[in-house]
């Protein structure tokens, strides 16, 4: 997915490169009065301080520590406010224009839901899928008879409209030249899945790495919502990355799922960390949740998806292997639809401390994973608006 720049220098971390050309003095009179307090590089500044750095005044936008002042760009943390009193006028850069584009700076995956069944938002073929998804979720595997089984087959919605067994493998392997991944989800709002035991891990673990052999699927997603019993999970995904190593593995858990450390989801995405790709929370169909502060907050703001992404982020997953899910339209959920640009500022906030609502995490964590809309169908209801913003 491709992710414009914003801010070059915001990151906080010593030493971050400039983006843009700053006002640097030089020259300085010996006489120069200022009225912040000197800068110290292990000092914490929160905004609106004022601190002083070789001749000139800057002030604190919000929380930094060890960016020197001079150094992050105008759309740092440093708002310059000119030379201290009787020293001498700095030589200026030419200004650039404000970046545009995407929350942050790094590539991040769009992982999009696409529909093995018709819920009146129309199907479409895989071929029809935008560019800007990198992850294609086909949804859903379902439970066979056999415990902890599951299979998949292209449903009638969509062979009956002449879409074939064959040119659906054909576009999986044109969407895998690309670069992309196409992955078998497990679950959803109405499928049960039981891996409770070995054998269920087993067979679990059996049927989605024959599923990988037959349609070429990347790796799998764990949309299971009606519960999951971590260990024997755990046991599945670790069997099938060992016979499909750097397989594609991500999961959806629902909010809820994250409140505790002792949470299934939550032990079972910090114990396979070493072979997760992505978390995609359900930022919707939620109702008010804790934060990481303890604070609680209620979906449809961006606080709601900042505080709670940071509970991943404090439980010691990778910052790229965090998404935020969110509905592509307002009747892709009964909840919790926000609009895309939130998406991106919650981004933005998470890896710079910039743009935040209410909640600012304790530190940034650069290199968030991306984001996940459902659905890629309901996205197409909408002009694809979600992946043309976030993606």
């Amino acid at each position: 997915m491709r992710r414009a720049a914003i801010i070059a220098a915001t990151l906080a971390t010593a030493g971050a490169a400039v983006a843009v050309p700053m006002a640097l003095a030089h020259n300085a009179s010996a006489a120069a009065v200022c009225d912040g307090t000197p800068w110290q590089s292990g000092a914490v500044y929160t905004g609106g301080d004022l601190v002083s750095h070789q001749d000139r005044e800057y002030r604190a936008k919000w929380w930094t520590t060890g960016e020197t002042p001079g150094t992050t760009g105008q759309w740092g943390v440093w708002e310059d406010l000119g030379a201290c009193d009787g020293a001498e006028p700095p030589t200026t850069g030419e200004p650039t224009d404000p970046p545009t584009g995407g929350p942050g700076q790094e590539d991040v995956l769009l992982t999009g839901y696409w529909h093995n069944f018709d819920n009146g938002s129309g199907v479409m073929e895989l071929n029809e899928v935008p560019a800007a998804y990198d992850i294609i979720a086909v949804a859903f595997a379902e439970a066979t008879g056999t415990p902890g089984q599951v299979d998949f087959a292209l449903d009638a919605s969509l062979t009956g409209a002449g879409y074939t067994e064959a040119e659906f493998k054909a576009d999986i392997d044109a969407i895998q030249a690309q670069g992309r991944d196409v992955i078998i989800s497990v679950g959803g709002e109405r499928g049960t899945v039981t891996v409770n035991d070995g054998a269920t891990a087993s067979a679990f673990s059996s049927s989605i790495v024959g599923l990988m052999d037959e349609y070429g699927f990347d790796g799998v997603d764990i949309d299971l919502e009606h519960g999951i019993n971590p260990g024997p999970m755990e046991t599945a995904l670790r069997s099938v990355s060992s016979a499909k190593p750097g397989f594609t593995y991500t999961m959806a858990p629902q909010t809820i799922d994250f409140q505790s450390a002792q949470g299934s989801y939550a032990q079972l995405a910090v114990n396979t960390k070493d072979i997760l790709t992505i978390v995609n929370m359900q930022y919707y169909n939620s109702g008010s949740m804790l934060g990481c502060d303890g604070q609680v907050y209620a979906q449809g703001d961006i606080d709601f998806l900042t505080g709670l992404a940071c509970i991943q982020l404090e439980a010691g997953l990778d910052p790229s292997q965090v998404g935020l899910g969110l509905p592509a339209v307002q009747s892709a959920a009964g909840s919790g639809y926000v609009n895309p640009t939130m998406v991106n500022d919650a981004i933005r906030c998470l890896e710079t401390l910039q743009g935040c609502g209410n909640f600012v995490p304790d530190q940034a964590y650069p290199g968030i994973g991306g984001a996940m809309t459902w659905s890629i169908n309901w996205d197409a209801t909408n002009g694809y608006n979600f992946a043309d913003t976030v993606g």
